[in-house]
């Protein structure tokens, strides 16, 4: 008779580990390929990565404006730190000398012995003379107490100041966390930029430049003798008015600095801190940012414009140039470009502003 077996279970265990196993093998295999090499990510050609960099560079740009209104307003907060600060030492000085003059007062009191004064009275041999010196202590009394209210009043006042920089200063570190967070943005966007423009062999970079440089000499050479509307001379003699002038001179001078996100020169630029310089050389304090300086003088359509205008580019009015005649600006584009001349149609126009 034939011995019964009782058929071996299988591990539970053991299934779910060989489970796992021939699916990380399919995993590994669907990975690697079947000949056991990695797919690369493919290649991007010279132009998808002109395109992708293009809109890296835009996208930095956008957080530099950001960046740049978020450093002007803890600036600004910092400056009136430092007043509220110097406005509290002085007053607390002031304090200081009200304070010396109440002791003084109080130690007098105390030499005296406070006697009453109509011991006093009793006691003086010259009755006629106490009491003119009774007004007279009457009037100091008088004068002591206004001084104690004064030091209270300039208590409060130095507390008010003090509590008005603790509010600035919350302001200070909530903008100096916001400018932390856009220099990461901006790093980072700059730095993804500069991996893609690696992945280039050095004559598709320069091909690339050149690519970037061919509108404007396009734009150039199809206007003919009108090109010399975009001289300094003939561009600064067509301005409206001299500062506006003076602006297109700086900016002439300032051709080939290169384009460093927050600048505001002498020798580096990002966009608005150019047209920000160029103004200021003509004597005109202009908004740090791109999206105030729109907004900085009179509105002119693109039909309107004149030497001097500043011209904005994109939906958020996150580039300028100054516009210098001819269809053309001086503008500092982004950090593979320097300072240039370029045609306006580089960009999508947003407005142009008159700020003279």
């Amino acid at each position: 008779m034939a011995a019964h077996r009782k058929p071996r279970q299988r591990s539970v265990g053991g299934s779910t580990a060989r489970t796992a196993w021939t699916i990380a093998l399919a995993g590994a295999a669907t990975a690697t390929g079947f000949d056991g090499t990695g797919h690369a990510e493919p290649q991007l050609t010279p132009a998808q990565v002109k395109a992708k960099v293009d809109k890296l560079y835009h996208e930095a740009e956008v957080a530099t404006e950001k960046y740049n209104g978020a450093k002007e307003k803890a600036d600004t907060a910092e400056q009136r730190i430092r007043t509220l600060q110097d406005e509290a030492a002085r007053k607390t000085e002031k304090l200081n000398s009200a304070r010396e003059a109440l002791g003084s007062m109080a130690a007098a009191q105390y030499r005296d012995g406070g006697v009453d004064p109509a011991l006093q009275l009793a006691l003086s041999n010259d009755p006629d003379r106490y009491l003119d010196g009774a007004e007279f202590a009457e009037r100091a009394g008088n004068r002591q107490a206004a001084s104690v209210a004064s030091v209270r009043g300039q208590l409060r006042e130095i507390e008010q100041l003090r509590g008005a920089a603790r509010i600035e200063l919350t302001s200070l570190q909530s903008r100096q966390a916001e400018l932390q967070r856009h220099r990461r943005t901006i790093t980072g966007k700059l730095d993804a930029a500069r991996t893609l423009l690696a992945q280039l062999t050095a004559e598709e970079r320069v091909r690339l430049q050149s690519a970037d440089g061919g509108a404007d000499r396009a734009a150039r050479s199809s206007t003919g003798s009108r090109d010399a509307l975009t001289t300094p001379g003939s561009a600064a003699a067509q301005a409206p008015n001299a500062r506006a002038a003076s602006a297109i001179s700086y900016a002439y001078s300032k051709l080939g600095s290169p384009y460093v996100w927050g600048a505001t020169g002498p020798n580096a630029f990002d966009c608005s801190g150019l047209t920000q310089a160029a103004y200021r050389s003509a004597g005109l304090s202009l908004p740090r940012t791109t999206y105030a300086q729109i907004d900085a003088g009179r509105r002119v359509s693109r039909s309107e414009l004149l030497p001097g205008d500043l011209v904005f580019f994109y939906s958020g009015i996150s580039h300028v140039g100054l516009y210098i005649g001819n269809g053309q600006m001086i503008h500092a584009p982004n950090p593979s470009a320097p300072v240039r001349v370029a045609p306006l149609d580089e960009m999508p126009f947003a407005g142009a502003t008159r700020v003279v």
